[in-house]
């Protein structure tokens, strides 16, 4: 295959691999016939490299000879590199001055500065990786927790794929067999209880399924707003949970007008916790309303919310109207300021809640509420090395659709609908999984999924 889409193989292509801004090495990646040739026309080495070898020199303007920056360069000969294409990378100074001039002189020379994620892009196209994988490059760039890095180093791995096509073959064998009875007479084919097959690949598509929701929150995490009236101790909360003093607190009721993000590793959840403004019906200004609205929003958005009321103080018509607005999210009712006499009873309030009792002001309580809040994300489990789980909601999707055409074909099978219509079904579920592993992808969705990447990746 030489091109997909806008995307054409036989151009040689050139890119910062290394994040923007200064650093000790930065690298400029070139694939493909002739990022050998353009190494030499810019290197002061002008013998023959070693391939896989790195060799000091200078890239030099082939214009002036002037030297540009003092390098490291090697030379990794197809097929065994990243791409199955001829890779040359220069490991240069990693100021931004230096790598611009560098890629510059690359692409002055016969080469096309790389779209998106078109590096790897290459290795799905050229076979050395399928589309899972090639996913899962992005997934281990962006990972932001180890158990999140070790779903999608499990994914690069192949073991997803290798799982998603062993229920895809299952599904072609019945697929073959069924299209052979439509083909031919009954008695010239041998019986086939494919049944079977199906059962055994609807089970692989429903535990890939089943483990979608724990690998989408190890990836992508979980945002947890902190609800609740004013002065109740939600940016205290904030700050327990932390271990910092990030949002500021003061006796005054309304300190916080805003809403305040941070991000915490939760034992390998990704969790965003969301400091809200106290939500309140008597606002005075145009900065309270904004920031009453602005919390009202961060609730709706929220995967989790953390209710907020005062240990110390009487429930109010506002702590049942804050309530309310959670509906029927999952909430964790937080009994704040227990290190002072306890005032509030709040029985019935969010009665499917679980009830963790603290003290900002003194971390009691703040474990118990930690592992409140990873038996609500997780159900109680937990990620194990070895772990294979679907962490992207694509996938998740096109299993979901593979597995309502696997069970559309059992149905009308058992049901005695002729085998021309049961093959429908089975084969859309067949095309479904090769969208996961790249066996049927059109080049829209090509471009979508290496969009994301970044360039030089």
């Amino acid at each position: 295959m030489t091109h997909s889409g806008r995307y054409n193989l036989d151009d040689t292509i050139a890119a910062i691999a290394t994040p923007i801004g200064s650093g000790g090495i930065g690298i400029v990646r070139l694939s493909g016939a002739r990022a050998l040739s353009i190494l030499q026309r810019i290197f002061s080495i002008h013998a023959d490299l070693a391939p896989r070898t790195l060799t000091y020199g200078h890239i030099l303007d082939p214009d002036s000879d002037q030297i540009v920056d003092e390098v490291l360069a090697v030379y990794m000969p197809a097929p065994h590199t990243y791409t199955r294409q001829d890779i040359v990378e220069i490991n240069c100074h990693g100021g931004p001055v230096p790598l611009s001039q560098v890629l510059d002189l690359c692409l002055g020379q016969e080469a096309r500065l790389a779209e998106p994620g078109e590096f790897t892009l290459r290795a799905f196209l050229n076979g050395r990786i399928d589309l899972a994988q090639a996913e899962a490059v992005a997934d281990i760039v962006e990972a932001r927790t180890q158990a999140g890095l070790r779903v999608a180093v499990a994914q690069l791995d192949g073991e997803l794929s290798r799982r998603i096509r062993r229920a895809r073959s299952l599904m072609m064998d019945a697929l073959a067999w069924v299209q052979a009875s439509i083909d031919f007479d009954q008695d010239e084919i041998p019986p086939c209880p494919f049944e079977d097959e199906l059962v055994a690949a609807g089970q692989l598509l429903q535990d890939l399924i089943a483990s979608a929701d724990r690998g989408i929150i190890y990836r992508l995490g979980i945002h947890a707003a902190i609800v609740g009236r004013p002065n109740v101790g939600k940016s205290s909360l904030l700050n327990a949970l932390l271990r910092v003093e990030r949002a500021i607190v003061t006796p005054i009721p309304g300190t916080t007008r805003d809403t305040l993000e941070e991000a915490l590793n939760l034992d390998g959840i990704p969790l965003v916790l969301v400091d809200t403004a106290g939500i309140r019906n008597d606002t005075r200004n145009l900065a309270e309303d904004l920031g009453v609205a602005r919390s009202r929003a961060a609730l709706a958005q929220a995967d989790l919310a953390l209710l907020v009321i005062e240990g110390s103080a009487p429930l109010t018509t506002l702590d049942l109207e804050i309530a309310a607005l959670i509906g029927d999210k999952p909430a964790i009712l937080v009994i704040n300021k227990t290190d002072l006499p306890v005032a509030a009873e709040a029985n019935g309030l969010l009665p499917s809640a679980p009830r963790v009792d603290i003290s900002a002001l003194t971390g009691a309580g703040i474990a118990d509420l930690e592992q409140a809040i990873k038996r609500i994300v997780l159900a109680g489990q937990v990620v194990s090395a070895d772990a294979v789980l679907v962490s992207n909601p694509r996938h998740r999707d096109v299993l979901r659709r593979a597995q309502a055409h696997l069970n559309s074909a059992l149905v009308a099978h058992r049901g005695g609908v002729p085998d021309d219509l049961v093959s429908i079904d089975l084969t859309a579920a067949v095309r479904a999984l090769g969208e996961i592993t790249g066996e049927t992808v059109s080049d829209t969705l090509l471009e979508t999924i290496f969009g994301r990447f970044c360039v030089g990746k």
